[in-house]
This record gives structure tokens, sequence and C-alpha cells, in this order.
């Protein structure tokens, strides 16, 4: 379904589950890639963060590397040969060789990291506001800022990203849903309802969705959160309900 927002045309998705796959090790997921079959994850909280690596569908971790104590890991990214890590206050990133789980380099970096995605030339990254930088993917430094707009308001909490060849998709902090975002223009074009993939946590509250990247088909992803049971395999369907304007409330979510 498409509606008219004021921002522009807004579509309208729900998330359909294809499978439910084990989340070896259950971790405080911030990041998340695939590449084939094989998926590195990036854990946080301090004296808990690491780097893990696992195959789709195995109960278990092949390989893991703990971060130092005083680092938060956060979002992760492929760039060519490389995988960056991202930390949360640190002002530093990771630069790790995912074939051996070599830590390569630490360089400074001039946010909050929190998400972070390849997207064509450049990679892109989230602070947990309504922007995203456009970063040099070898050095990271920072390209161009995109303000991120719903409906004429910021759309603040975007977490972690990924990139589907056309557009970032963000999860947004504490809500059951995704975000397609525009790069070119910073608006907001679609929403995806993945309450279908949700998991409650009733005495947890801070295991929330965290953690999405995209599938070699299109419109299909990998989604899980923070302590969850299950990695998701979903795709996106046609919603069925009318995306409300962002000025009359919240959306979905």
């Amino acid at each position: 379904m498409v509606t008219e927002d004021r921002g522009g045309w807004l579509r309208n998705y729900r998330l359909e589950v294809l499978r439910r796959l084990p989340h070896p090790g259950r971790g405080f997921t911030q990041g998340l890639v695939l590449r084939g079959s094989t998926v590195w994850e990036s854990t946080g909280l301090y004296g808990q963060s690491a780097l893990i690596r696992y195959h789709l569908g195995a109960g278990d971790p092949d390989r893991g590397v703990a971060l130092a104590p005083e680092l938060f890991g956060e979002g992760i990214c492929h760039t060519g040969r490389h995988l960056w890590q991202l930390t949360w206050r640190e002002r530093v990133a990771l630069r790790w060789d995912p074939e051996d789980m070599r830590l390569i380099e630490t360089v400074p970096y001039n946010r909050e990291g929190w998400g972070i995605a390849e997207a064509g030339e450049h990679v892109v990254t989230s602070d947990g506001s309504s922007e995203l930088v456009r970063r040099d993917p070898q050095t990271l430094k920072p390209v161009e800022t995109i303000r991120v707009r719903l409906g004429g308001r910021r759309l603040e909490g975007l977490n972690d990203l990924a990139w589907d060849g056309a557009k970032i998709w963000a999860n947004v902090l504490t809500k059951t849903y995704l975000a397609a975002i525009d790069l070119a223009s910073g608006q907001v074009t679609a929403i995806a309802d993945a309450r279908s993939a949700s998991e409650r946590f009733w005495r947890d509250p801070e295991a929330v969705m965290n953690g999405v990247t995209p599938l070699a088909e299109p419109g299909e992803f990998l989604l899980t959160g923070k302590r969850w049971r299950r990695l998701y395999h979903v795709r996106l369907a046609e919603g069925h309900h009318r995306a409300r304007r962002r000025g009359r409330g919240a959306c979905l979510g």
C-alpha cells in the first residue's frame, strides 16, 4: 500500500517471517552482517563486548574475540576485505580481518557509534539521532551529513543500518519497525512493520530489536534483537494498515 505523507509518498509494508533460526550465544546484539552463509555479530556492554562469527543456522558460534573491557561494541559492516566495528562512546572504530578475526587497527571516530552499513562508494553511520553520515570507507572520515525526516519531522533513534542497493533500512531504537531512507533527500520512503518478528521479555526492557542485514534476495533481511532467542529471515510484504501522518501521532510500534 502507498499513502501520501507530508514528506512525500510513503510505502507501507509488513514483514513476513520465512524462517526462525537459532541465535548463537544470545548476545547483546548491536550489529549484524552476513556473507554467504556466515554471520558476524557485534555484541555490546562493557566487559562483555565481542565480535563473534557463526554459520547461519548453527546453535553455537565458531569463533569469538572479546573487546577490551573499556569498549562497548556497536554496529559492524564489511568494506572490501575488512570489517569495521564501531564503539559506543569511546570515539574509536576497530578494523578487523573477518577471516582470521584479527584486529588490524584502531582508528579515531568523531561521534557516538551506533549503526554502520556499506552503501555504494561510502559507508553510512548512525549515532542514535536523526542524522546519518556518509563516510570514507577506508578512514571513516565524514563526507556528508544527512538529516532524516518522516512526514516533515526528524526521525530520532536511528540505530542499526542495512543497505539494499538503493536505500538504507534502519531499525529505530525501541520501535518494532524498519524505516527505509532515501539518502539523496533524507526522506523516509517506506515503513515495514516488524511485529511479526519480535520477541517479548517482560523482565528485560533492554531486549529490543537490534541487528539487521540484507539477504541476497531483494526485499529479504535477517534480523534479531538484544538477547533474543532467534534470528528471523523475513521478507517485505504489502502492509494491511495505513501509515498515519507523523503530525497526527507516532508511526508503527
